[in-house]
C-alpha cells in the first residue's frame, strides 16, 4: 500500500457496466460497482468518476460506417450521460451522496460542469460523476478523465480496465507469454505504444505529473482497493521504471 488517496478520479468504461451482457447495463454489476465506490467514499476518499459510453455507442467505430465523425461523437457523449444517470441512481441506492456534471448543457438532468462547484462537492464528501466527456468531438473519455483529474486536483487517475489487470508488453488476450509491468514511466508507455489510454490523455498526465493506476475492474473489490491506494495493477508515473518482475496471471 502506498497510502490512501485524499482525492482520486476513477475512469469507468461503459463496457465495465455490461457485466456478461453484450450491450447496455447489467444491474447486478452496476450495484457491485456502486457498493465499492460508496464504501471508499465513506472511508473519506474524495471520489470523482468519468464514465464512458461504449456499452451503448462508440463514435469512432460508428464514423467508420459513414456517419459524420463529430455527429457520431456527440451521440457518444449522450451515451455517457445515460450511464452517468444509471450510476448516480445506483450510488444513491447504496447510500451515497452524488452530483452529476456534464460538459454538454442538459439542465433538466444534471449540473453543468463548473470546476469550483465540482471541487466544493468533493470537499463535502459527495461523489461527483463527470459525463459527456470534454464536450468536444474527437476527444475520448480517457482525455476527459485526464483533464478533469488535473482540473479538480486529484492525486491519481485510476483506469479501470475490463478483464485486464494492468499494462502488458503485448496483448494478454492473444499472447500467452505477455508480461505485466509493475510500474512504468510515461515516456516508456508512449514510446512502446502500450495500451494505457489514448496518447492525448497520456501526454496530459505526463505534462502535469498525474500518476495513473491501471487495474482490472472485475477483480473482487478492485475499485475499492484502487481508491484506497493498495497496489492493484500497473502504476504509470514520472519515476516508473519499465520493470517486469514476473509472468503475470491474466484472463
Amino acid at each position: 500500500m502506498h497510502g490512501q488517496y485524499r482525492r482520486a478520479l476513477l475512469k469507468l468504461s461503459g463496457e465495465a457496466l455490461m457485466g456478461e451482457r453484450a450491450f447496455g447495463i447489467d444491474p447486478e454489476t452496476l450495484k457491485a460497482l456502486a457498493d465499492q465506490l460508496v464504501r471508499a467514499s465513506a472511508d473519506g476518499i474524495e471520489t470523482a468518476i468519468v464514465v464512458g459510453g461504449g456499452n451503448f455507442w462508440r463514435g469512432s467505430t460508428i464514423a467508420e460506417t459513414g456517419m459524420d465523425r463529430a455527429t457520431a461523437d456527440y451521440a457518444g457523449m449522450l451515451a455517457t450521460a445515460m450511464n452517468g444517470l444509471a450510476l448516480q441512481d445506483a450510488l444513491e441506492k447504496q447510500g451515497g451522496t452524488v452530483r452529476m456534471q456534464t460538459a454538454l448543457s442538459m439542465a433538466q438532468v444534471a449540473e453543468p460542469y463548473i470546476r469550483r462547484r465540482a471541487m466544493r462537492h468533493l470537499e463535502k464528501g459527495r461523489i461527483v460523476i463527470f459525463a459527456t466527456g470534454t464536450g468536444n468531438p474527437y476527444m475520448t473519455t480517457d482525455t476527459a478523465a485526464a483533464l478533469r483529474a488535473i482540473e479538480v486536483d486529484c492525486e491519481s487517475l485510476l483506469m479501470a480496465k475490463n478483464g485486464v489487470d494492468g499494462v502488458y508488453d503485448a496483448d494478454p488476450r492473444t499472447t500467452p507469454t505477455a508480461r505485466r509491468f509493475a510500474k512504468l514511466s510515461y515516456i516508456d508507455a508512449i514510446q512502446r505504444r502500450l495500451q494505457v489510454m489514448d496518447s492525448t490523455a497520456l501526454s496530459l498526465c505526463m505534462d502535469n505529473n498525474l500518476p495513473i493506476v491501471v487495474f482490472d475492474v472485475r477483480r473482487p473489490d478492485g475499485i475499492y482497493h484502487a481508491l484506497r491506494g493498495d497496489h492493484v495493477g500497473t502504476i504509470v508515473s514520472s519515476d516508473g521504471e519499465a520493470d517486469m518482475p514476473h509472468h503475470a496471471t491474466h484472463p
